[in-house]
């Protein structure tokens, strides 16, 4: 697990989350600890590195 920090796309402000790098490819949906809004995380690890890191609102 490692701890990722990146900006939330709905509503701009700094969201800490644990990652788990056991699973190389990830695509999941992940609500905002601040606004709630749902947010897209598409995340790729090689050898336990983080590769690829993306956050994408979802539209309601």
């Amino acid at each position: 697990m490692i701890e990722h920090y990146f900006t939330c796309p709905h509503c701009w402000e700094p969201i800490s989350m644990m990652l788990d790098t056991s699973v190389s490819k990830q695509v999941y949906i992940e609500d905002c600890e601040v606004c709630c809004n749902p947010i897209q995380l598409k995340i790729q690890f090689i050898n336990s590195e983080l590769l690829d890191f993306q956050a994408d609102s979802i539209e309601q």
